[in-house]
């Protein structure tokens, strides 16, 4: 979830100053409640962006009746594309969501405060943005003072509001209960994608103690129902890219607190949770997509390496066993080990 969508020397030409957000922009509170899909970036035969694909897919996924995408996510693989790539595909799903009337959230931060804020700048014109999804820093490992003093500096400058991205083993640096629930202050941060490995005693607090504008999202897909039940607003959620009816239908059902209806689905997608994960992401998500027709290719862009086809024929045979099944997948061509 890289910024750089354009050069720094563009962004020195358009800078917005503080005083020139408008109050209605800082204080805007976006609805961040449901299901969020952190839409991959597919490629082509030849290794290029399939704006195509990208657009049906979008398509299809609302459709399905998910709340809204996420451009740029770390499912989308932002590192490896190009500064032109990144504007094509945010480009791509902003109308996809403009046409489906739902919003969209991209991914802006960087492991630098000022390079942070040079990439939230740019969303101001992109049109239909709800709000920024910004990392933790990572690499640097700043303490969790300076990360929420990041945090504050970023909402200040941003035309959209700030949702923070916490996720340590990705970033080397997390923020425990009380740095989060600091951040619930902070003028122009909507909420937090959570994604700590589990539903653990600070997550559990900041579920309690925020505030009601602070939106805490569900950011590992296993543990979804139970971040639902116990006050999350919402997930953003790779493996919603696949079973996309019965994932929305789970998310409505822990958000209504229907325990009996969200433990069934959350039992009964699990396999298909563990099996694209399997191998890292979104390898094997784009596998399945690729097995049932969607992608042209089941390719990601290097370092990363496509799905094994044992972890192919995982995810289809999981696909297919779960509730509801999934779009084409009862019988891709799936290659032999």
């Amino acid at each position: 979830m890289l910024g750089g969508m354009r050069s720094t020397e563009a962004l020195s030409t358009e800078a917005l100053s503080t005083e020139a957000l408008s109050t209605e922009a800082l204080s805007t509170r976006p609805d961040l409640r449901g299901l969020w899909v952190p839409v991959v970036t597919p490629l082509d035969g030849d290794g290029e962006l399939d704006e195509a694909a990208l657009a049906r897919l979008c398509a299809r996924l609302l459709a399905d009746g998910v709340h809204g995408l996420v451009a740029l996510g770390t499912t989308g693989e932002p590192a490896t594309l190009t500064a032109d790539e990144r504007d094509r595909a945010v480009a791509v799903v902003a109308a996809a969501c403009a046409r489906g009337g739902r919003p969209l959230m991209v991914g802006a931060g960087t492991n630098a405060t000022r390079t942070s804020i040079e990439a939230v700048r740019e969303l101001a014109g992109v049109p239909g943005v709800a709000a920024a999804l910004v990392v933790v820093p990572y690499y640097t490992r700043p303490p969790a003072d300076a990360i929420v003093e990041h945090y504050r500096a970023v909402a200040a400058e941003s035309p959209v509001p700030v949702v923070a991205y916490n996720v340590p083993y990705r970033t080397g640096r997390g923020l425990d209960a009380a740095h989060l629930l600091r951040l619930a202050e902070v003028p122009n941060v909507a909420g937090v994608k959570q994604a700590v490995g589990a539903l653990d005693a600070d997550t559990l607090a900041v579920l309690r103690d925020a505030p009601e504008h602070f939106h805490l999202l569900a950011g590992d897909d296993a543990y979804l129902a139970p971040t639902l039940l116990m006050g999350g607003a919402g997930a953003i959620t790779a493996a919603a890219h696949v079973c996309t009816p019965v994932f929305v239908a789970l998310v409505a059902a822990a958000l209504a607190g229907d325990v009996v209806a969200a433990r069934r689905l959350a039992h009964g997608l699990g396999p298909v949770v563990e099996a694209g994960f399997a191998e890292p992401n979104p390898a094997v998500w784009k596998a399945a997509l690729h097995a049932s027709g969607e992608l042209a290719t089941p390719a990601l862009r290097a370092p990363m390496a496509a799905a094994s086809p044992g972890a192919t024929r995982r995810i289809v045979a999981a696909i297919a066993a779960a509730p509801g099944g999934g779009p084409g997948v009862a019988a891709p061509a799936v290659p032999a080990a």
